[in-house]
């Protein structure tokens, strides 16, 4: 069936996912397509035919994700490139969320990718070839934004797994790298998209401002292009050594500049203190 490589895209329905399903398709490439409802994907791309196959998914339970990945094998006889970008925001600080808001937000951004890359990594091992982008965030790399530390905290975990996976299928000729976004115009910070504090405190006047500030005036005035966004996607894949750290969006670089020149800053600073902990000789 596959005229060129099967791609297997979570989150597909909106945002990212869906500039990067359609540029796809345009391209001839196969593509598995996964959302909560499999409706949506219909509509927004059209029904199975032979080089698209949309799939209902709960991110969320090992088994169904088994069970889907399994029939996108199936289908296509193979998966090649594997795109982890579904997701949800959430605005909040740590005092406000619940215990249970937090796990909710770790259960689909971090254990839902997770999921994935358990079921599929024996598939790219036995073909010993692959690919698995990890979407987080500019967020995963610098959380000073006040009311996103959970959020944050989620993207975080998704670059430090994402590290670990590049160093353990190096052997099996599998690429993996995290990407980290910076704002681009979708739906993500649309009602369905972002979720907020359900008991939020009002001494946190910061992030109250910042909430406001990403729903009326970030929203919908984002500087990046999501199809830009999905062609750089394509020719990463095709490069024979990608990076397993790839930033997108001048934002994304000017963010990962000021918090890497701060940190060598404060490396600097604290030097010959903090590296004072070897024992002393007798």
């Amino acid at each position: 069936m596959a005229t060129k490589k099967v791609w297997f895209v979570t989150g597909a329905s909106k945002g990212l996912g869906l500039a990067l399903v359609k540029k796809l398709l345009a391209n001839n490439y196969c593509v598995a397509a996964t959302s909560r409802n499999v409706q949506s994907l219909v509509e927004e791309v059209g029904k199975v035919s032979n080089s698209f196959l949309p799939l209902a998914m709960n991110l969320s339970d090992n088994e169904d994700v088994k069970t889907v990945i399994a029939k996108c094998i199936n289908y296509f006889g193979r998966i090649d490139v594997v795109v982890n970008n579904a997701g949800f925001g959430l605005i909040g600080t740590l005092e406000e969320l619940s215990d249970a808001e937090v796990k909710n937000n770790f259960d689909v951004n971090v254990f839902g990718s997770l999921n994935v890359i358990r079921n599929v990594t024996p598939y790219l091992r036995r073909q010993q070839s692959g690919y698995i982008f990890n979407i987080a965030s500019i967020g995963g790399y610098s959380g000073g934004y006040p009311g996103f530390g959970i959020y944050c905290s989620t993207k975080f975990a998704v670059a430090g797994f994402t590290e670990g996976l590049a160093e353990e299928m190096k052997d099996f000729g599998v690429h993996v790298s995290v990407v980290y976004p910076g704002y681009f115009r979708t739906n993500f910070l649309s009602s369905g998209s972002v979720k907020t504090a359900a008991n939020p405190i009002a001494a946190y006047e910061s992030a109250r401002a910042s909430e406001q500030a990403h729903f009326n005036e970030i929203n919908g005035n984002q500087p990046n292009d999501p199809e830009r966004a999905a062609e750089i996607f394509i020719k990463v894949s095709e490069l024979s050594n990608p990076p397993v750290h790839l930033f997108l969006g001048k934002d994304a670089y000017a963010v990962a500049d000021k918090k890497i020149e701060l940190i060598q800053q404060t490396m600097a600073e604290y030097k010959t203190l903090a590296t004072s902990t070897t024992f002393f000789n007798n």
